[in-house]
């Protein structure tokens, strides 16, 4: 049996994330995940394979997601009343076209003036009708595809364990940026063979495997990229047939509720690994 030992959400795309005791899920993820973007002045979408120091912008949101606040080192915060009755504007993920409501000029400033490049704040509308692909399909806010991504510590392990192999410090969980940590398992990638899981009154779909990007490559306190682990390592026993390395899972939302630090994670229905 498994049980959740983390939770985070990370209400800007590509930001630093908020670790919660418990939280609400709901159809799209766990609340406020991935529902601001920031985004070029064309509205094409910023991420940490290209702006790293995303990852040093701090964001906190309020329960009701009225309210939102930035922070970064050597900047005074920002906080902001989130709009989101504006008007729609044109936004490309992965070049796919979807629609923001800008958040406004002050907004706009203080992210060019962090990131060193002209930039916008979005906010997904509440009209958003994305459909995620995968095994399970779902939806979610901007996050890169599914609504949530599930590791395993005992995953994590086995690569840290190949890391010191080779005379390398061990990495974080963060640098993976999950919404779930699970413990419990003691065979590592147990979470690629799990088809349904029931966490607390929520249940969720399998939906793919995780294939890793540079974005692990960002040493996320410092917005720093800190050379090639580890997709290096995962390279010699984690490639995927359509290409990249595979790390983590991805989940649908089948039934929305709230999950907590602690819950067990019941799976009932099982797999076999895409890998």
């Amino acid at each position: 049996m498994a049980r959740v030992v983390e939770l985070s959400y990370y209400p800007v795309k590509g930001c630093a994330g908020i670790s919660a005791r418990e939280a609400l899920l709901t159809p799209a993820g766990l609340a406020h995940d991935r529902s601001f973007m920031v985004v070029s002045e064309e509205g094409v979408y910023r991420t940490q394979r290209r702006d790293p120091r995303l990852a040093v912008i701090r964001p906190a949101i309020t329960a009701d997601g009225e309210r939102l606040t930035l922070s970064a080192p050597g900047t005074e915060a920002l906080h902001l009343r989130v709009d989101t009755s504006g008007a729609r504007q044109k936004v490309d993920l992965f070049g796919t076209a979807y629609q923001g409501i800008d958040q406004g000029d002050a907004a706009a400033a203080w992210l060019s003036e962090v990131l060193r490049a002209p930039s916008r704040l979005v906010r997904v509308p509440p009209e958003h009708d994305r459909v995620t692909d995968g095994l399970t399909p779902g939806t979610s806010g901007y996050a890169d595809s599914c609504a949530l991504h599930v590791i395993s510590r005992s995953t994590l392990d086995l690569l840290n364990r190949k890391l010191a192999e080779r005379g390398t410090r061990p990495l974080p969980m963060d640098r993976f940026r999950p919404n779930l940590v699970l413990d419990g398992w003691d065979e590592p990638h147990t979470e690629d063979r799990a088809r349904h899981i029931r966490i607390g009154d929520t249940e969720l779909g399998y939906a793919k495997l995780a294939i890793r990007c540079a974005v692990t490559l960002v040493e996320q306190e410092s917005g720093a990229k800190a050379g090639p682990e580890p997709l290096r390592t995962l390279a010699g026993y984690r490639r995927a047939s359509e290409g990249g390395v595979a790390f983590g899972a991805k989940f649908a939302v089948l039934r929305p509720g709230r999950m907590s630090v602690g819950d067990d994670a019941v799976v009932t229905s099982w797999g076999e690994s895409e890998l």
